[in-house]
């Protein structure tokens, strides 16, 4: 195929004018699709719909420890669960807190907590006269606004194949005023990737001048992994930093909102025994437990890492098609363009789409105005500034496989005609 910076201006008129009639037709198909967040699909939830018949009038409630489930009372959480989402992690039950249903709140508590009275006895940050944060981008755009909505500085750190650009990030942490960095270390969001074990051996042994710096280690897709024979690997980070002698330098956070129910799974906060005692010092004022009840059943339905493992491996069932049609699609449809580059992830819930600079924010419209809602342009860097203009982040996790066939056609469509207006100097 001919790249389409080596065609003519004639060449590229004629292409204009007959995908403009290919858009118009696709308009005129009356999509209606929300495709703007990583949302498990309706197949998804209805897999783990079992779960819900796992207690009746007449059942148990108390835990393997004898915790009557029902009541007040076990603020980090029950045992079983502590045990369960640990041995997710890769860690032990007693670094684990348990939380309620999304990790989000528990990064904004995080934040909240530190702004108000300080990390672990240090200055509270809502008395200093700057705070700042790094984010690796493109990144995940909750974070940022976490971040934007405390009027923390945010300071944006170039992703490479293999992570955070660690030589900036070393940089940076000697600034005391930086008080932390955003990490998706897994699949991460957008693009995909793992961190390579350099780059986590490098942010372990970090050296920030700020002593209440962390390192928020937002483990959202350590076990969404989309093949059994090839799938990535992590680091387990707490034992790393602790073997630097920085065990309070990481708070790891993860749930089952991907597992089990988006918005009704369980979280959990992983991090040192100083760090979970600076945490629980606020959630004794905050709440007396969280739910406890969904807490065990989570453990009932699951039992153990088995579980997770045998039920992602029916969200991988029906996750996989889904990637891999995206993918066969723009490979067919833009491959050796020149118009357009893409991740191949082995897991999560994303693929990463740069277009040629100065067209995302033009596509996504296209695609919205002929009935596709993807992530907005620039949703995936500090303050929905992408320099480039070029990041698109595709979520194939929801629509049916033949929505998203007809929303890849749509897209490629409109990557093919925003880049000829490019080139023609259109936009």
């Amino acid at each position: 195929m001919t790249a389409y910076k080596d065609l003519t201006r004639e060449e590229l008129l004629a292409m204009k004018k007959d995908l403009e009639l290919q858009y118009e037709d696709a308009k005129g198909k009356g999509l209606k699709l929300d495709m703007s967040r990583g949302k498990p699909s309706e197949e998804q939830l209805d897999m783990t719909m079992p779960m819900m018949d796992i207690f009746n009038s007449s059942c148990d409630m108390r835990d393997d420890q004898g915790v009557d489930t029902r009541n007040y009372g076990n603020l980090e959480g029950i045992w079983s669960a502590r045990r369960l989402l640990g041995e997710m992690l890769g860690v032990a039950p007693e670094k684990v807190i348990v939380f309620g249903t999304a990790s989000l709140s528990v990064m904004y508590d995080s934040i909240s907590r530190s702004m108000t009275h300080g990390v672990m006895g240090s200055t509270p940050w809502c008395k200093l006269d700057k705070v700042k944060f790094l984010c690796p981008a493109p990144g995940y755009d909750r974070h940022f606004s976490i971040t934007e909505h405390f009027g923390i500085e945010m300071i944006t750190i170039p992703m490479t194949e293999e992570g955070p650009d660690m030589d900036l990030v070393e940089e940076y942490v000697k600034d005391p005023a930086v008080k932390g960095i955003w990490c998706v270390p897994m699949y991460t969001n957008p693009l995909g990737i793992t961190y390579s074990e350099e780059v986590c051996r490098r942010m372990a042994d970090l050296n920030p001048a700020a002593e209440d710096f962390r390192i928020y280690w937002d483990n959202a897709y350590c076990v969404h992994h989309l093949y059994d024979d090839e799938q990535d690997t992590l680091p387990e980070m707490l034992s790393m930093c602790e073997a630097n002698g920085k065990k309070d330098m990481i708070l790891e956070f993860a749930s089952t909102s991907k597992i089990s129910f988006a918005g009704a799974g369980i979280s959990c906060i992983a991090a040192s025994e100083g760090n979970l005692e600076w945490v629980k010092k606020s959630m004794t004022i905050q709440i007396i437990s969280h739910d406890k009840i969904n807490q065990l059943r989570h453990v009932r339905y699951f039992k153990d890492m088995d579980g997770i493992k045998e039920h992602m491996r029916k969200h991988a069932a029906i996750m996989r098609p889904k990637f891999e049609m995206v993918l066969e699609t723009l490979e067919r449809e833009l491959g050796g363009l020149g118009i357009g580059s893409w991740t191949k992830p082995l897991g999560g819930y994303f693929i990463s789409f740069d277009a040629m600079d100065g067209c995302a924010k033009a596509i996504v419209n296209k695609c919205k105005e002929a009935g596709v809602v993807l992530t907005g342009a620039g949703a995936t860097f500090p303050y929905k500034k992408d320099p480039h203009d070029k990041n698109i982040r595709i979520a194939p996790s929801y629509p049916t496989m033949e929505e998203l066939k007809l929303t890849a056609e749509l897209f490629v469509l409109c990557v093919k005609l925003v880049s000829v207006e490019k080139l023609l100097g259109e936009i």
